[in-house]
């Protein structure tokens, strides 16, 4: 990364298996230091590809992407099917989630950082004028 960026694939960054999940580091591969961000591959239906856990510690918000396949989420007891191109966006830091692959080309990115009062961006208030905010 001596040019401050890197173009590459998932398949290129190295995999951790960890009972059956293909784990892509990305975060630690990239020493990412703003937040977290990886992606878990099932090898086949029934594994789990994130494991049942909370960031209250951390007090961590997080988003997963299903990016193939299909997945069934636990959140809050809740369970939930989701398919290629879902988001599971958990808030609460306190609120208990695990994910299972229900085929076996399952793949989920997740991403995660410690709640803040704001999100700092460079992007400008106009930008999103007349875009609604989800108040679920």
């Amino acid at each position: 990364m001596t040019a401050g960026y890197v173009v590459t694939t998932v398949d290129a960054v190295p995999s951790i298996d960890d009972e059956g999940v293909d784990w892509k580091p990305i975060q630690h591969y990239f020493q990412l230091t703003a937040f977290g961000i990886n992606v878990y591959r099932a090898g086949e239906p029934g594994t789990p590809v994130i494991g049942e856990h909370d960031e209250a510690a951390g007090r961590h918000e997080e988003v997963y992407l299903v990016l193939d396949g299909t997945v069934r989420f636990e959140i809050a007891g809740e369970s939930v099917t989701c398919g290629r191109g879902s988001l599971v966006v958990v808030k609460d830091p306190s609120v208990r989630r695990a994910a299972v692959a229900e085929t076996a080309d399952a793949a989920v990115l997740a991403v995660g950082n410690r709640q803040a009062n704001r999100f700092e961006s460079t992007w400008q208030p106009e930008h999103f004028a007349g875009v609604p905010t989800y108040d679920g």
